[in-house]
C-alpha cells in the first residue's frame, strides 16, 4: 500500500490559496504577459463560489470573490506605485498604501459579485450564464461608480487588433467581457471525473463561442484598411521626457528644445498635424504661448505656415485671485510671419481621482494624502465630450489619458454634437508609470476604442508607447515608438470605417446578455425550488 492510498486522496489547497489564483490567472492574460490560457481562472472562481462554506455561504462567497478580485487588480494596477516614486521624498510612503487601497477597493466589486451569485444560487449549466452576468454587471458598475475606473475589463484581455478583439465592434468591451467570462468559466461546471451531458454540452458551446470570436475577427480583418491618398500626414512626437525631470526648473529649456527639435526635423514631406503628449511642456499653456516669450518663438520657429499643433497642456482660466485649472488639449495653428493662433480647445471631462482631483479632499488632506499633480487645488472637469472641429482638418475626438479607458466616450461626443468624428487623438502622460506594464496595457485599452468606433487613433505619450492605430485596433507598420524611445512618427491618417454596430447602438447587446443572465437566474431558481428548498446546500453533480 502506498503512502497516498494509506492517507486517502490528497487534499486540495484551501480556498484562501485558490481564490487569489483565480484572480491572478486572468490578470496574466493581459499585455505584456499575454497568457490567454489564464482566462480559465474565471472557471476556478465559479468553482470556488459554488463550494462556499455551507455554514456561512454568503460571507464565504464574498471573501472568495474579494480575494480573487484583489489579486486580479493588484497584478493589473501595480504600476500605480511608480507614480508615487516620482516625488519619492514626499509621496513615496503612499505607494504601498495606494496599491493596497486600489486593489482591495476594486476587489470589493468582485466580492459583491460573488455574494450576489451565491444569493441567487443557480444550479446546472445555468450557473455559467448567471455567473457571467453578475460578474460583468459589477464590472460595469466599476466603470461608472465615482467617475469609474474600467481598467482591464475581462473582454479587453484579448490583444487589441487580434481576431477575438474585433467582436468589440458589435458588443463593445462590456459585451465582449460577458462572452469572454462565460466561455472561459465553462470548465468550472465540471463535477467529478465524468461530466454529465449537460456539462459537456456547455463546454462544447463555449468552444463554439471562442471559435466564433476568431472566425468573425478573421473575416473582419481580411478586409483591407481603407485609405485616402489626400489624408493628412500626422507627426507624433515622443521626446522621452521622464516625469521627475518636469519638476526640475533647470530642465525646462531642455524639454522645450527636445519637442521643438523633433517637430522641426525634416521628413519625406511636411506634416499637416503635429501631436505632442499630455503635459508635454511643464507649464500652463497660457504662459508658454504668451506673446513675447522665448517658448512661443521657439515653437513658432519649429512649425511651418498652415501646420497645426495638437498639444496636451493645462490652462488657467478665471480671475487671478480665484483661478480655475483645466487639463486641456489645445489646437495651435501656425500662420505666416511666425505667428501662432489657438484655433481649438478641449477640456478633459473625466478626471483621475487622487491624481487630478481629491475625493473627500478635507478628510484626505488631514491624513496627509496629496494629489499626484501639483497644479493649484486640482483640475475642474470640462463640458461633456464632443468632436473638436479645426478648420481644414478632419474633425477629431480628443481623449486625454484616462478618458481612453471608457467604452462609448467617443459615441457620447457624436450624440452630443450630431456629427461623428473622423479620428481620435489620445494624448497621455504615461511617463508617470515608467517602464512598467501600465503604458503597454494603456495602449491596448485605448486601441479598443478604435475597434468599437471604427475610427483611427493617434496616440502620443512622452515616454511611450506612442502609435498611429488603424480602425481595427492595429498599430500601423513602423508607426509606433516603444518605452524609453526618443523620436517621431510620420504617418498618413488612416481612413475611418463605416459606423460600427456599437457606435450606433452602444451597450444594447450587453444589456441583452445581462437580461439573458437574469432569465437564467429566475429559471434556475424555480427549478431549484421544485427540487430542494435548501438553497445553500453543496452543488449536486450533473
Amino acid at each position: 500500500m502506498t503512502a497516498a492510498t494509506a492517507s486517502g486522496p490528497p487534499r486540495r489547497p484551501p480556498a484562501w490559496v485558490l481564490a487569489p489564483v483565480a484572480g491572478l490567472a486572468p490578470a496574466l492574460a493581459f499585455p505584456p504577459f499575454g497568457l490567454v490560457v489564464g482566462l480559465a481562472g474565471f472557471g476556478l472562481m465559479l468553482w470556488l463560489l459554488d463550494r462556499a462554506e455551507p455554514a456561512k455561504p454568503l460571507r464565504s462567497a464574498f471573501w472568495r470573490g474579494w480575494l480573487a478580485g484583489t489579486a486580479y487588480f493588484a497584478v493589473g494596477t501595480w504600476w500605480v506605485t511608480e507614480a508615487f516614486l516620482v516625488d519619492a521624498a514626499n509621496q513615496g510612503w503612499m505607494a504601498p498604501i495606494a496599491l493596497a487601497l486600489l486593489a482591495g477597493g476594486l476587489g470589493l466589486f468582485w466580492g459583491a459579485a460573488g455574494l450576489v451569485y451565491r444569493l441567487l444560487r443557480p444550479v446546472g449549466v445555468l450557473r455559467l450564464v448567471v455567473f457571467a452576468g453578475v460578474l460583468c454587471l459589477f464590472e460595469w458598475l466599476r466603470g461608472h461608480v465615482l467617475t469609474g475606473f474600467p481598467w482591464n475589463l475581462p473582454g479587453e484581455a484579448w490583444r487589441a487588433g487580434s481576431a477575438p478583439s474585433q467582436a468589440a465592434s458589435v458588443l463593445g468591451a462590456y459585451g465582449l467581457s460577458w462572452v469572454t467570462v462565460a466561455a472561459a468559466a465553462a470548465p468550472g461546471l465540471i463535477e467529478g471525473r465524468r461530466p454529465g451531458r449537460a456539462t459537456l454540452g456547455a463546454l462544447a458551446a463555449a468552444g463554439v463561442v471562442v471559435a466564433g470570436l476568431y472566425g468573425f475577427g478573421l473575416v473582419r480583418l481580411s478586409r483591407p484598411a481603407p485609405s485616402r491618398p489626400d489624408a493628412p500626414l500626422i507627426r507624433v512626437v515622443q521626446a522621452d521626457v521622464r516625469q521627475e525631470s518636469k519638476y526640475d526648473a533647470e530642465s525646462f529649456a531642455a524639454i522645450v528644445d527636445r519637442y521643438v527639435g523633433l517637430t522641426a526635423r525634416p521628413g519625406a514631406r511636411v506634416p499637416d498635424v503635429v501631436v505632442w503628449s499630455e503635459g508635454a511642456v511643464p507649464a500652463a499653456v497660457n504662459d508658454y504661448l504668451a506673446p513675447g516669450t522665448w517658448t512661443r518663438a521657439a515653437i513658432a520657429g519649429a512649425l511651418r505656415p498652415g501646420q497645426t499643433l495638437l498639444v496636451g497642456a493645462y490652462r488657467v482660466a478665471g480671475p487671478p485671485e480665484r483661478p480655475t485649472y483645466y487639463n486641456s488639449l489645445a489646437a495651435v495653428r501656425a500662420g505666416e510671419a511666425g505667428d501662432l493662433r489657438v484655433v481649438g480647445l478641449y477640456d478633459k471631462f473625466r478626471l483621475v481621482p487622487f491624481g487630478e482631483y481629491m475625493p473627500m479632499d478635507g478628510v484626505m488632506s488631514r491624513i496627509g494624502f496629496k494629489k499626484l499633480v501639483h497644479v493649484g487645488d486640482g483640475f475642474m472637469p470640462g463640458p461633456r465630450p464632443r468632436p473638436l472641429v479645426v478648420p481644414g482638418l478632419p474633425s477629431v475626438q480628443p481623449l486625454i489619458c484616462y478618458e481612453s479607458l471608457f467604452p462609448g466616450f467617443t459615441r457620447e461626443g457624436a450624440a452630443a454634437s450630431g456629427a461623428r468624428a473622423d479620428w481620435i487623438v489620445n494624448v497621455s502622460n504615461d511617463a508617470w508609470f515608467g517602464a512598467t506594464s501600465g503604458p503597454i496595457q494603456h495602449l491596448n485599452l485605448a486601441s479598443y476604442r478604435a475597434i468599437e468606433e471604427g475610427l483611427p487613433i493617434v496616440r502620443a505619450t512622452p515616454t511611450g508607447v506612442s502609435a498611429v492605430i488603424d480602425p481595427f485596433g492595429r498599430p500601423l507598420p513602423d508607426a509606433s515608438l516603444g518605452l524609453g524611445k526618443k523620436g517621431f512618427i510620420d504617418a498618413q491618417l488612416p481612413e475611418k470605417l463605416k459606423p460600427t454596430f456599437f457606435s450606433r447602438a452602444g451597450d444594447l447587446l450587453f444589456w441583452v446578455l445581462i437580461g439573458f443572465s437574469a432569465v437564467g437566474a429566475v429559471v434556475s431558481r424555480r427549478s431549484h425550488q421544485r427540487t430542494d428548498q435548501n438553497y445553500f446546500a453543496p452543488v449536486p453533480p450533473n
